[in-house]
């Protein structure tokens, strides 16, 4: 579909590409993998369908006062990490989002299923994570269930995260089993269900989150947003979201209140698969709108 133009109208997206050494405060790295998913899943298509979708929006935020996130922000784009899924695109993927972490403030990786929250928060040598997901992803074995237990046992030793330094908003009835909550507790995983966010609301959930999260010296805290914890409704194109998940706003209002914070030194967006989208690309248009809260939060810092 082709957009309107008009000058005094410039959109989002379409951003420079990334040369380290240079400095960016923003910089996108596509990761999609999608080969080790549970679901059949179109989800490595899914960083082509978000930058395509970026254009529908400007990057403006009304304030007050106004304020244009691309006169704010230098934002980069690092292009596609080629064949992700293996160990090879595993080691690929975390030495190139660790060049991208040493040249910004804030790594942004689309997927792609969600098995790319291991590299990319190993390749930002993130010591703490925030996963806003309804469902624990502790899963033995490799796959898209499987990030957070891979996080905690299979990463070298140097690069672990300790699992009491694990927050995990929005797990949902339904959604998961027993035996996986019993991990998550074993292991100290401080879960904040859904019904819990809006018992509390979203201010108070993530102050609590950013200080588990952000415990010890030089906090670096990885943010993973797997967008099935949205109502089926807005996320249709995730193959395991549930009605009565998080409404768009909250989603939107969670990523922002979180990236806020400077111990936020990488996040992704993981299982939307735009190949079963809606025609109107709702899914694909929320992690879109989702990648600009992000950079809203980091222009508040």
């Amino acid at each position: 579909m082709t957009l309107p133009v008009d000058d005094r109208w410039p959109r989002a997206g379409g951003w420079p590409p990334f040369d380290a050494p240079e400095w960016a405060d923003a910089v996108l790295l596509g990761v999609p993998t999608w080969r080790t998913s549970l679901s059949t899943t179109g989800a490595h298509a899914t960083p082509a369908a978000i930058r395509a979708a970026l254009p529908r929006y400007s990057a403006v935020l009304m304030g007050p006062p106004t304020l244009d996130l691309n006169d704010a922000l230098r934002i980069a784009d690092a292009g596609d990490i080629a064949e992700p899924d293996d160990e090879d695109g595993i080691a690929r993927t975390v030495a190139r989002v660790a060049e991208i972490a040493g040249g910004s403030d804030l790594v942004i990786a689309l997927g792609g299923d969600n098995s790319l929250t291991y590299p990319v928060a190993r390749g930002a040598a993130a010591t703490g994570l925030i996963t806003i997901d309804a469902h624990f992803d502790l899963r033995d074995g490799v796959s898209n269930g499987s990030p957070v237990r891979r996080l905690v046992e299979d990463a070298p030793a140097s690069e672990r995260i300790d699992p009491r330094r694990i927050v995990q908003i929005g797990i949902a009835d339904f959604a998961n089993s027993a035996d996986y909550a019993q991990r998550a507790a074993d292991w100290g995983i401080r879960v904040i269900t859904i019904d819990e966010v809006r018992r509390r609301g979203i201010q108070d959930v993530c102050a609590e989150a950013l200080e588990i999260a952000g415990g010890g010296d030089a906090p670096r805290i990885h943010l993973d947003v797997d967008v099935d914890a949205a109502d089926r409704s807005v996320a249709p194109g995730c193959p395991a979201s549930v009605p009565g998940g998080f409404a768009a706003w909250e989603m939107r209002a969670l990523v922002r209140g979180l990236v806020t914070d400077p111990s936020i030194v990488s996040a992704d967006l993981a299982e939307v698969d735009a190949t079963a989208d809606t025609d109107d690309a709702r899914t694909v248009r929320l992690a879109a709108l989702c990648v600009l809260e992000m950079l809203a939060g980091l222009a508040a810092r």
